[in-house]
């Protein structure tokens, strides 16, 4: 049974947090393989104009540019927030073995909320799935994110409506 060590989860946070900082939405992620980190990610959608630049996706990408290996059998994934259905995909190619994710994402769930994509038995590969370590944290984050950018827009709607004759 997978036992989801903290030390990674805090990482990720390390990089959600980095993601928060040049305004992107706020979710990090790592993959572990046999307790080193060997890939890591931030969400750069808006950075490099790329829809599927997700954290996971750019932690997994590192991993596999580390291991020389597509497959990331017996790697871990620590992930925020729960993966939507592209990273779920992509969690599902790459053979990771477990998903460690902090907090729920009711909009875009694949894992939980509004899917079980890692562990549905129809599939080639199934994900053993933990939630909830460090929940409060990945949530407070993202929530303090979408109110900054709701309180940037009202301002920046506010500013323009003044300058309307």
């Amino acid at each position: 049974m997978f036992q989801a060590d903290s030390r990674f989860m805090k990482a990720a946070l390390v990089e959600a947090t980095k993601a928060y900082l040049i305004g992107e939405v706020p979710i990090g992620a790592v993959v572990v393989h046999d307790g080193t980190i060997v890939g890591r990610g931030h969400n750069l959608r808006e950075h490099l104009n790329d829809g599927t630049a997700h954290a996971e996706i750019l932690a997994i990408q590192e991993a596999c540019r580390t291991l020389r290996s597509w497959r990331l059998i017996d790697c871990d994934l620590y992930v925020t927030i729960e993966p939507c259905l592209m990273c779920a995909g992509a969690i599902i190619n790459s053979r990771i073995e477990n998903v460690c994710f902090g907090s729920r994402d009711p909009k875009a769930g694949a894992t939980r909320s509004l899917y079980a994509v890692l562990e549905d038995s129809r599939l080639n590969h199934q994900v053993n799935v933990v939630e909830g370590l460090y929940a409060d944290a990945a949530s407070r984050i993202m929530k303090d994110f979408f109110k900054a950018a709701r309180k940037k827009r009202k301002n920046k709607a506010g500013n323009s409506e003044s300058f309307k004759l």
